[in-house]
């Protein structure tokens, strides 16, 4: 865990100690964002897309990070007409650097978006803004703004289409049989143990913890293989330091794979 502390802080110190003269070093913006219509679909929602373009060398972050990262955030209150906003994220590419690992995209990413209207008689308008991290020899955080009232009767986009065909399988999908979490308290917080059994996802494989609460933050898992067995172990600590309780139904596991990635939510008693 004092690894995981000592990275991590490093990562972060070498991340913003050069945000300021990182920004007056660069010429115009690193990143731009628009927003895609892909049209309703059958069931009365919305599919759209926020697509950020970076600059040759840049990347940005997946929704967990990893270490040396900076995980995206979003603001959708100014919009209108929203009653609930699904993110699908595209599986993320694994960076590593100076020791450090990150997950997140290189030079575009296409970020689809499911819309429910509050009214669906009434048009629905995507307002609000992304705070997120852009890295290549240094890091700086980027706001972007954006305001798009979507097109109901927008045809089929390939970049949405696409986008989502980069998501992780689910664990149906993966022929996952059996994910299993072992709990052990430590001094710093709590020590996961995850078994999932599965086939291969093709080459080097890199597992990812969430514990599905914000306030909880996870070490980079160590990933091996026993047979048919996947078997990550991480540790998670609490934002206060204090003790916590943790919830194996809204624990995610991640397995990204040269050949495709997996999504597993929840885990049983192990």
């Amino acid at each position: 865990m004092t690894r995981y502390l000592k990275s991590t802080a490093a990562a972060l110190t070498a991340c913003f100690a050069l945000t300021a003269p990182a920004h007056a070093q660069v010429e115009g913006d690193v990143v731009q964002l628009d927003v895609l219509d892909g049209g309703r679909t059958a069931n009365g929602t919305y599919l759209g897309a926020l697509r950020l373009t970076l600059k040759d060398g840049w990347k940005t972050y997946w929704r967990a990070p990893g270490d040396a990262g900076i995980p995206p955030q979003f603001d959708w209150n100014r919009s209108q007409n929203v009653g609930d906003v699904a993110i699908t994220w595209p599986a993320p590419h694994v960076f590593v650097q100076n020791g450090l690992q990150s997950l997140g995209y290189a030079d575009q990413l296409v970020l689809p978006v499911e819309i429910t209207p509050s009214d669906p008689a009434k048009p629905v308008r995507l307002r609000g803004e992304m705070d997120l991290g852009v890295c290549k020899d240094v890091c700086i955080p980027e706001t972007l703004d954006f305001d798009h009232t979507l097109d109901a009767d927008a045809g089929r986009n390939p970049a949405i289409a696409a986008a989502l065909a980069q998501r992780p399988y689910s664990a149906k999908e993966a022929q996952v049989t059996a994910a299993s979490c072992h709990l052990t308290p430590t001094s710093d917080g709590m020590r996961i143990e995850a078994r999932v059994t599965m086939p291969s996802a093709g080459g080097r494989e890199v597992a990812v913890i969430e514990p599905g609460n914000p306030t909880l933050w996870a070490s980079e898992p160590e990933t091996t293989r026993q047979g048919g067995t996947l078997v990550a172990t991480s540790e998670v600590i609490s934002a206060s330091g204090g003790p916590f309780a943790l919830d194996r139904s809204d624990i995610r596991i991640t397995v990204l794979g040269a050949n495709h990635a997996v999504d597993i939510q929840g885990c049983s008693a192990g």
